[in-house]
Order: C-alpha cells, then structure tokens, then sequence
C-alpha cells in the first residue's frame, strides 16, 4: 500500500494544492498505508514542538527587514558603489552584477529577492550596453545565491532550528563561502568578458568612489551591525533581527522614504511568505513522526555501514542527493524532508553541524539555478523575458563553477568554521 503514497502526492500536485497541504496530506496517507494511524494523535503536539523554538522568531523579522529595505530605496545606492569600485574593470557591468549581490546578501537574505531586484535594474542596463539578454540573466541568477549563504540568511536560520545548531556560528561561518562564491563568479565573468569582449564602464560614466561609498554606507552598515552585534554577544540572533527592523526602517527612510502604503506591503508580504514556512513546517513534522516511527535514519545508518561508504562516501552520497533534491524542490521543502533524515547520520560519522549546515544549504541554493525548476531561474525568465531554456544553457558554466566551490566546502571545513572558531562561537 504505501506505494500508493507518492501516486497520491502527484495527484495532490496536479490538482494545484499548496504544497503545505500536499505535504500533509500524503503524510496522513503514508500514516494509514504503515499502520500507525493511532499515533496521529499526538501529531499537534510533535507539530508544537516543531515550531516552538526561539530561534525561527528571527525568521519573519530578517524576512520584513529585508522588505522594507527592498522598498526604500536601497538598490540603487548599492549598485552605484559596486559601479564605482569594479565597473570600469572589463566586463564591468557583471561584475558589478555579482557585487552588488554581495551586498544585497547581508540585506535581504533571501536569493529569490535578490534575482528579482537586480532581473529589473541590472539585465536592462547590461542589454543597453552590449551583453545578450541570456548572459544578463545567467550572471544575475548566478551570483543571487549568494544571498543564502551571507548572514542573515533565512535558511540558516531554517537549518539551525532544524537541528538545533548554533544560528549566530552558522552566520559567521556563511561569510567566508559567500566571499568564496563570489570570487568564482569574478574569475568566470573575467573569462567571459575576455572571450566575448564585453565592455567597461567608460570613466565619465562610472560614479565617483567615495561619494557613491558615503552614500550606500547607510545600507552597507545594516550587515556589520547584525552580524558585529552577534559576534561581540550584543544580541541573540533574534534580537539582532528586531533591530534590523529599525534600522532598515530608518535606511530606507535616509534614502526615499518610506510611504505607509508600502510598510503595509512589506508587512502583508511578510505574513504571506513567513505563514508558507510554518505551514509547510507543520506538514513535515507528521513526516518526521513517522520516520522516527519507521526508524528511517537508523535505516539510513545501516545502509551506510553495508555499503561500507565511510564519512566521506556518505557525504559526497548526501550531497549528490541534496543536489538533485534542490532541482525539483523548494530549499525549505528540501531542507525539513531531508535535513531530519539524512544530517544524523552525517553527524554521526563525525560530521561538524555548523560546517553541514553550511554545504547543505550551499548545496540547495545551487538547485534554485538548475534545470528544470530552479526557482531564481524562473524569476529571471519572468522578469527579463529571455526563454527559460536558453537562460538554463547560458548559466551551466556557472553552476559547474558553483558545484566545484561546494566540492571545495566539503574538502575544506576549515572555510566554513575558521571564522566562528576565531570568534569563540564554536568548538
């Protein structure tokens, strides 16, 4: 019978539910196929549970700060400080590009916000100055994954409360792969712009430096206070979110105000996407009951030792997995359903929490810019017009380039954790 389970899960999909409701409703299934309907009825609360913890009361605040700083104003000052410190560098405007998604990332946190933002300001003037619209669209999507990894980063906070790791370690250890990331895709659009001779900035064009730095620093300064804040035990990574709040209120009120009209916005918004995340967290704690039922992860682990796969084969099985479960599902879907199944065992095996945090996460924000449903890739085709398959061929140089720096994150551990171990927020 429970066969049956993933037949009815692509019925639910079919009929267009919401994924929250397709979640719970073949978990109920999945409940009755394995005989163990009488245990559902303690699912409210193994649901309590799931959702009572401290740290996901910074994920709608970092959510709303992030919008209201998406609506004062702030793109604009950013992209004219990354013009002025990289655009009169060949292939200019892609660099730019990818900078400006660095800063961004200490903003918004969010990968989808960021290819959204710069799919309406950046792909236009990269087309009027001579770059395909597929080669705009590619670099944009590209380098908005680095939004996931530098703090604050929603999914760290997800993966964090998943697995009960440090939020302030898993935001200091983002920085260093974020920096990381984003020098890959300098090197790649360098290569690009020398192969496919992509023009500058002319100098006139370019604003000055340290007018356009004094400008953006309003925004720029956002990250150093949530992070600096953390760091030197300020404040819990909750608290840090409420001042990012604040500060993001009074930012994008330095630069074009803020209209009640778009507070309420910024608000509404943050209701509807912060509800999404805690319905679908719902729906994969019945999941996670009856895999504690079944005893899956034990499962996993006996498989492991059969197999004879060690530490490193596991990881690299578990990052194989994770990667083709980010093409076909959303990063928060991924992670509830995956990260309570297949983490355990990893850490069993002598893996460091806050360094898998990091690689897992990397690993599914790479599945938002792969075929065939990488959700940055489909803000991007909506925004600019390019067709989506076209988009998908011109941006598999990067996404190669963005598998290697992961292969370089697991290798590596040290990237990920030399910066919470300096700063005494981990072992």
């Amino acid at each position: 019978m429970i066969w049956l389970v993933p037949l009815a899960a692509v019925g639910f999909l079919a009929s267009g539910l919401a994924l929250a409701y397709v979640i719970g409703g073949s978990a109920v299934l999945a409940f009755a196929a394995s005989d163990n309907l009488r245990y559902l009825a303690v699912m409210p609360q193994k649901i309590f549970s799931q959702i009572s913890v401290f740290s996901l009361l910074a994920m709608p605040l970092f959510i709303l700060a992030g919008e209201v700083m998406n609506r004062g104003g702030v793109t604009k000052a950013l992209i004219d400080a990354s013009m002025a410190l990289v655009g009169r560098m060949r292939g200019g405007l892609g660099h730019v590009n990818i900078l400006t998604s660095v800063f961004f990332a200490g903003i918004s946190g969010s990968a989808v916000a960021d290819a959204a933002a710069l799919s309406n300001t950046l792909v236009p003037a990269m087309r009027e100055r001579g770059y395909t619209a597929a080669y705009a669209g590619a670099i944009t999507a590209a380098s908005s994954i680095i939004g996931p990894i530098v703090p604050p980063s929603i999914i760290l906070i997800f993966y964090g409360a998943l697995m009960q790791t440090s939020v302030a370690a898993l935001f200091v250890a983002g920085i260093l792969p974020g920096l990381v990331l984003a020098l890959a895709l300098f090197i790649v659009n360098g290569w690009y712009a020398w192969k496919e001779d992509h023009p500058r900035i002319e100098k006139g064009d370019a604003p000055r430096i340290l007018p356009a730095l004094w400008h953006a620093a309003p925004a720029m300064c956002l990250p150093l206070i949530i992070v600096g804040g953390i760091v030197f035990g300020w404040m819990t990574p909750t608290e840090a979110a409420a001042v990012a709040v604040v500060a993001a209120a009074l930012v994008a009120w330095f630069y074009e105000g803020l209209s009640p009209s778009d507070m309420w916005h910024a608000l509404a918004r943050t209701a509807v996407l912060t509800g999404s995340i805690f319905m679908i967290l719902c729906a994969v704690a019945a999941f996670g009951h009856l895999a504690a039922l079944e005893r899956i992860p034990q499962a996993v682990a006996g498989l492991v030792d059969q197999l004879g796969l060690g530490p490193a084969g596991y990881l690299l099985a578990m990052n194989v997995m994770f990667i083709l479960a980010g093409m076909v599902l959303d990063v928060t879907v991924a992670l509830a359903l995956l990260v309570p199944l297949l983490a355990p065992v990893a850490l069993a095996n002598g893996a460091d929490p806050v360094h898998l945090g990091i690689v897992i996460c990397f690993n599914l924000s790479i599945g938002l810019i792969s075929p065939p449903l990488g959700g940055c890739l489909l803000i991007v085709s909506t925004v600019t017009g390019v067709r989506y398959w076209e988009l998908a061929r011109k941006i598999i140089p990067f996404v190669i380039v963005e598998i290697l720096v992961l292969a370089l994150l697991v290798v590596v551990p040290e990237i990920s954790l030399a910066l919470p171990r300096l700063m005494g927020l981990w072992n």
